[in-house]
Formats: C-alpha cells, structure tokens, sequence
C-alpha cells in the first residue's frame, strides 16, 4: 500500500470514528435517561419508606400521649374524690387508708406527667424530622417529574439526531474502500468503542499498553493500516497527523488523534 493510498483511508477511518463517536454520545445519552429515572424512583421509594416509618412514629406516638393524658384526667377526678372523702371518714384508721390511697394515685399522676412531658419531647423531635425528610422528599418528587416530562422530548430528539447521524455516517462508509469498511465492522462488532485510535510515544490510547517495538516501527512506515498486538483496535501513528490547520510534507490535513 503507498503513502498516499494507507494516509487517506487512516482519515476515512478516522472521520468514520468520529461519525460512531458521535453516534455513541447519543446513544449513552438515551440510556443514561431512563437509568436517572429509575434511580430517582428508588431514592423517592425509600424516601416514602422511611416517612411513613416516621409518621407511623408520630402516630404511636400522639396515642399513647392522648392516653397517658386521659389517665391522668381519669385519677385527676379520682384523687379530688378521694379528698372530698377525707372529710367523710368517721374514723383515724380510714382517714390513713384514704390518705394513703390519694398519696399513691398523685405519685402515679406525677409518673404518668414525666412521661408525657417525655412523649411530647420525642414527638417533637420526630415531627422536625419529618419536616427535614419532606424536604428532601420534595426535591426528589419535582426532579423525576421534571425529568419524566422531558423524556419524552429528549428521546425524540435523540432519535433524529440518530437518523442523522446513520446518513452521515453511510456517506462516510462509502468513501472506504470495501475491505477496509468491513475489517472497521468487524472489529466494532467485537470491541467496545472506540474502533481506531492514535499511538502516542509508543502507547496505544485504546487499552494504555506499549505497541511492540517493531509494530511500532511498521506503524511510523505509513506503510499498511495495522491492529494493536494487544486489544486488536486498527491503530495510527499520531504523528503522521498535524494540529488542524497544519500539514506535513508529502502528508494529508490532519484529521485529529
């Protein structure tokens, strides 16, 4: 293969790279969607798991308040019963029973008022939570609808540029020659992207590994489009191509790394 002939179908291959570079962006794009929504959705589940968990909380909560409060409404009416008794009493020896009995039911009533106080406190707490936790829930809530709303739009636009994309990348493809086109296919089949890539001081910038010393040397030679020894993609010396705008000597327009 001559100079001329290897430098234009290693920038046919390359401009085809770029047309499949492009087509690649847009296709992870298009994935990367609906993936951020399914995220979304399992971070506004768990969300919703652990409100509930807490209003559950609250509501136990508000319960045994509501209950602690009435018991001591119930012995708050006991223990006045019991004083008005006390005027009653014929004797000293029921006069200490009933006194007795009004000296334990205020110490119940003033247990049963610590633990109130104590509920009211946790209540608190858990209601601030919840309100924090809203927050956070509400975020959540607007960012997938934000991003369900747009799916739609974006996956539209997605397939045009695709169908774009695929035109230009069939004008491109005919510029090649067949055996060349099909050899690019075959290892894009195969690999993951990209499928040509530069060497750069002896480094294949698809898998990072050194080129083989002599590989290396055929390669500078321009003389046939060869694969790395190591990942098989269709490689290029870097050198062979200058910054855009420049040329070499006897060498075509860069067409980038």
């Amino acid at each position: 293969m001559g100079d001329a002939i290897y430098f234009e179908q290693i920038k046919q291959l390359v401009e085809l790279q770029k047309v499949d570079d492009a087509i690649f962006d847009v296709r992870q794009d298009v994935e990367k969607t609906p993936r951020e929504i399914m995220e979304l959705e399992q971070r506004f589940e768990r969300s919703e798991i652990q409100r509930q968990h807490v209003l559950e909380k609250i509501s136990h909560l508000a319960e045994q308040q509501k209950r602690i409060a009435l018991e001591i409404e119930e012995d708050a009416a006991k223990i006045k019963k019991s004083r008005n008794k006390l005027m009653q009493v014929a004797n000293t020896r029921e006069y200490q029973a009933v006194l007795r009995e009004v000296d334990n039911m205020e110490k119940m009533n003033h247990s049963r008022e610590e633990e109130k106080s104590t509920l009211a406190g946790e209540l608190a707490a858990q209601q601030l939570a919840l309100a924090d936790m809203d927050i956070g829930h509400t975020s959540i809530q607007a960012e997938l609808e934000v991003k369900k709303s747009g799916m739609e739009e974006k996956l539209s636009a997605a397939k045009r540029e695709l169908e774009e994309l695929e035109k230009k990348r069939l004008q491109v493809g005919t510029g090649i020659p067949p055996a060349v086109f099909m050899r690019y296919e075959f290892i894009r089949s195969r690999l993951e992207h990209p499928v040509i890539v530069a060497v750069k001081d002896g480094i294949c910038s698809g898998c990072n590994i050194a080129v083989p010393p002599q590989a290396f040397i055929e390669l500078q030679r321009g003389r046939q489009i060869l694969s790395c020894p190591n990942c098989q993609r269709l490689i290029f010396w870097c050198e062979h191509f200058s910054p855009p705008g420049e040329t070499k000597a006897g060498r075509p327009e860069a067409v980038g790394e």
